[in-house]
């Protein structure tokens, strides 16, 4: 492995250019990072999960499915926070991987990065949309809405991490209140269902190898929602004192995001039922709807809805645009992608270019749909961070080796138990990536 410089900049780049500036508190890292699972998960991912359990029978199934995402989480946050600390630069695992393991190693991570995180950049965007917009309005008014949405913290990025910041934690605040009360409305006036007794872990519906490949496809998809702490290891060179502060902010973000995610599918399972969460496309909305406060709670889910994922979208633009950043230093994306703003100091090219092609994709393609997609790309990154951590020692092992062999190992099977269009449209892409980076590699050797 090559011996790593803090000075990550290579000699060719001038540092005053090239180097963004810590800038992030502890507390602006937390915010960016439960800004990005909460708005990605709580709208979003329980209703293709409680599908996947669905035939087991019992809610309790997708409580364990949420167990197992948020301890695999824990062991990837684990490797993230200690990597980030030896590592405090721009780029995360693509970084990480490099470093550790080699540059292909690197590279795979870094591609499915961008590459999943640009497809869901495009899906939260259409998420807001479809809660901004009403019902009845047309299709290409929801799109160019998303649009908007795009562009509009695609500028906030531009001027600067600290905006970045303070944007999300605003809109962190409205998301938190929406969600607080949406849950107690929906406890106050709930209906018939109730989450079932302990003995539906083991009774009813399927049994035996479909229920576990029923719960681990469940848990796959909801790792989906634990995904965004990435963002906090991605901001790593804008981080004051981040050998600390990285990972306090990791595991803040993700405590809190476990008890949230915990609250939501006990309220879902206890108001609609494993069937009513399965059967409905915006679950919290639904579940409000049977009270007899859904009049004025409904738009209370709206306003959570969007703000939310305007935080994650908000988020997934700082984090992709930095590990593209990383990725053109090296020369893995087209050179001129490396540019630092010399006022703002971000990697402003990069999410030009990052909002440009999401633009182009709200506009053209509906992507609310890539959960299982971006899960397997994120999976894949995390395995890389799991086994470059391994290879860690000395005062930079912070976390015993045993959590990391668990995230590997759970990562490749949480992977393979995605639906079959996930890991098939997810190893393509990868198999795209590395037939590019060969054939770039040939024509820079001749």
């Amino acid at each position: 492995m090559r011996a790593f410089s803090p000075a990550f900049t290579c000699a060719q780049h001038n540092a005053a250019v090239t180097t963004l500036a810590r800038r992030l508190s502890t507390t602006d890292a937390v915010v960016v990072g439960l800004g990005s699972m909460i708005g990605a998960g709580v709208f979003a991912a329980f209703s293709p999960a409680a599908r996947a359990v669905l035939p087991t029978g019992t809610g309790w199934a997708l409580i364990v499915a949420l167990a197992m995402a948020a301890a695999v989480a824990f062991a990837n946050a684990t490797s993230s926070a200690q990597l980030a600390a030896q590592y405090p630069v721009a780029g995360g695992t693509y970084v990480y991987g490099r470093e550790r393991l080699g540059e292909w190693w690197g590279f795979v991570a870094g591609w499915g990065f961008v590459i999943g995180k640009t497809a869901s950049c495009a899906a939260m965007a259409l998420t807001f949309a479809t809660y901004a917009v009403p019902d009845a309005s047309p299709t290409w008014v929801r799109r160019l809405v998303a649009a908007l949405a795009v562009v509009a913290l695609a500028t906030v990025n531009y001027r600067g991490i600290t905006r970045t910041a303070r944007v999300a934690r605003w809109l962190l605040l409205v998301t938190g209140l929406a969600l607080a009360t949406t849950l107690v409305v929906a406890w106050v006036g709930r209906g018939s269902a109730v989450v079932e007794g302990p003995a539906g872990l083991v009774s009813g519906g399927a049994t035996g190898v479909g229920t576990l490949h029923g719960v681990l496809q469940a848990g796959g998809l909801l790792f989906f929602a634990f995904a965004g702490y990435a963002r906090v290891a991605t901001l790593g060179e804008e981080v004051r004192n981040p050998r600390k502060s990285i990972p306090r902010a990791i595991g803040i973000a993700l405590a809190i995001t476990v008890v949230v995610y915990v609250l939501v599918a006990v309220t879902l399972l206890g108001t609609l039922g494993l069937a009513g969460a399965a059967g409905a496309p915006a679950p919290l909305a639904a579940a409000v709807d049977l009270t007899s406060a859904a009049s004025w709670a409904s738009p209370v889910v709206r306003v959570g809805a969007t703000t939310a994922s305007l935080g994650a979208l908000l988020a997934l633009v700082a984090g992709v645009g930095r590990t593209a950043l990383a990725m053109a230093r090296e020369g893995d994306l087209p050179r001129p992608l490396d540019a630092v703003h010399p006022r703002f100091h971000v990697p402003h090219r990069a999410e030009v270019v990052l909002a440009a092609i999401v633009v182009l994709l709200v506009l053209t393609v509906d992507l609310r749909g890539a959960i299982g997609f971006s899960s397997f790309g994120v999976l894949v990154y995390y395995l890389v961070a799991n086994l470059a951590a391994w290879t860690q020692t000395g005062t930079d092992r912070l976390y015993p080796r045993a959590l990391q062999a668990f995230g590997a190992a759970a990562c490749v099977v949480l992977a393979l138990a995605l639906p079959w269009q996930s890991v098939v449209s997810g190893a393509a892409v990868l198999a795209v990536g590395v037939v590019l980076r060969l054939v770039i590699l040939r024509r820079r050797t001749r």
